[in-house]
């Protein structure tokens, strides 16, 4: 699955911004993914003109228009370390982030 880079960020920010309201600095999070795949888009002229400015797919490489991270099922997104006291905030806050993926996640406590 294609995680763009704007759903990372949202997730991280969700997350980060419960942490800190709750816990303060004693936390420390980490994503674990990075959003190396550029997407690419072909725009297509319409309208008057078009035939003169589009050489539609002929050269079809298409311009940069975003960045995803490729992630396979069971992949690790983001990671927490907090208190054993503290683990119901950060298991709230990551279960918020999460939601901000356009996938299924798990919340898994190590202890």
């Amino acid at each position: 699955m294609n995680v763009r880079h704007n759903a990372i960020e949202a997730g991280r920010m969700t997350t980060n911004r419960m942490l800190e309201k709750t816990l303060g600095k004693e936390y420390h999070l980490r994503v674990k993914i990075y959003p190396f795949h550029i997407l690419r888009e072909n725009p297509l002229a319409s309208g008057a003109g078009a035939d003169r400015m589009s050489t539609g797919m002929q050269k079809s490489y298409g311009k940069a228009i975003s960045a995803a991270a490729r992630v396979k099922e069971g992949q690790v997104l983001m990671e927490l370390r907090v208190n054993k006291d503290k683990a119901r905030f950060g298991r709230e806050a990551l279960e918020r982030g999460s939601s901000k993926f356009p996938c299924p996640c798990k919340v898994i406590t190590v202890a």
